[in-house]
């Protein structure tokens, strides 16, 4: 054999095995979903020393252009937990979020910045990736609803295109209020009451542009469902998830995901899957949860079906559609990955 050709096979041989032993260091996970939405899970994605940047509930996480996936726990070692998609820790900081709970990432004439919600210090702030602080939200006051700093408990934000603010203050009185991107006061909608106009548990709010026109998507946790506004605060659409208590909702590309607390109510403990909708509102997929199952069109109540996760709070899609789930109360552990398959 002639030793270019002797090369050229070696080389073809050697690509195999290590295509093959990828594909098997990729296929050591159990798979969890429905349909064409299914995961493979690591529970041991990160690789940060818990003795060094320990976390405590591990509430939120979003990516940045970099591909960075940055974590938020209330955790005052470090605040905010920066890997790489493979778990290896790059970075941390943040010593002064006791209560940090929400973390919306906004890009701002090419700059991003993160704002964090605490529900400690009832406060909002806007910073840097690197945790600089360059603004502070305070109790509104002047909305007249609010009468001290400890009736405001906010819990989300979601920021539009043009850098106005909407916070969800999903511990407190409920209401959304609304600020320019200077932080100052536009209105309010929503508070807590009995009609479907009014919220319980807001727990998030992100700004849903699927569609023509853009609207708000608020949590109803207490409730099991969504609910669509518009800009302006005006109801427009009810979104039932029986048995499912969600957190905040994530949009990546036409899809919709949420962690659920809880099933089928709040008080039911250790009891959380993670869920996604599809752009009609349908529920594709149960991660750790029954399969969705519509009966003349209707979704019937949905529960934990596997127990691998306990209370979990979020989800972060990442650029390939992976997730990462955070959880809270959950033995201070670290967001596990599901790697679609």
């Amino acid at each position: 054999m002639e030793r270019r050709e002797f090369i050229k096979r070696t080389s073809v041989l050697s690509a195999g095995f290590f295509i093959a032993k990828d594909m098997l260091a990729k296929d050591n996970g159990p798979i969890y979903g429905h349909g064409n939405m299914r995961y493979r899970m690591d529970k041991n994605w990160s690789k940060a020393d818990s003795q060094k940047n320990p976390v405590n509930d591990c509430h939120e996480m979003v990516q940045d252009s970099k591909g960075r996936i940055l974590l938020l726990t209330n955790e005052t070692k470090n605040n905010v937990l920066i890997y790489n998609k493979s778990g290896k820790l790059l970075g941390s900081w943040g010593h002064d979020f006791p209560g940090a709970h929400g973390l919306t990432l906004f890009n701002e004439n090419g700059t991003e910045f993160l704002f964090i919600t605490d529900t400690v210090k009832h406060q909002v702030y806007k910073t840097t990736l690197d945790g600089k602080l360059l603004m502070t939200i305070d109790v509104p006051l002047e909305t007249g609803v609010y009468k001290k700093a400890e009736e405001f408990i906010p819990t989300e934000t979601t920021i539009d295109s043009n850098g106005d603010i909407f916070i969800a203050d999903g511990y407190g009185a409920q209401y959304i209020t609304h600020y320019d991107k200077d932080g100052k006061l536009k209105g309010f909608f929503g508070g807590k009451g009995e009609g479907d106009e009014h919220l319980d548990n807001a727990h998030g709010i992100v700004i849903d542009r699927r569609y023509d026109t853009p609207t708000l998507l608020i949590t109803d946790r207490t409730r099991n469902c969504f609910k669509r506004f518009s800009m302006d605060g005006k109801l427009q659409e009810v979104i039932n998830l029986p048995g499912a208590c969600v957190c905040r909702p994530v949009i990546k590309g036409d899809h919709l995901y949420a962690a659920v607390l809880r099933s089928p109510n709040l008080g039911a403990e250790n009891t959380g899957f993670t869920t996604i909708l599809d752009k009609n509102n349908k529920v594709v997929s149960n991660l750790g949860g029954t399969e969705p199952t519509y009966v003349d069109g209707v979704l019937q109540p949905m529960a934990q079906a596997e127990k691998i996760f306990l209370n979990p709070h979020d989800v972060c899609v990442d650029n390939d559609e992976n997730l990462y789930v955070a959880q809270w109360a959950s033995g201070k552990v670290y967001p596990y990955k599901f790697t679609r398959v």
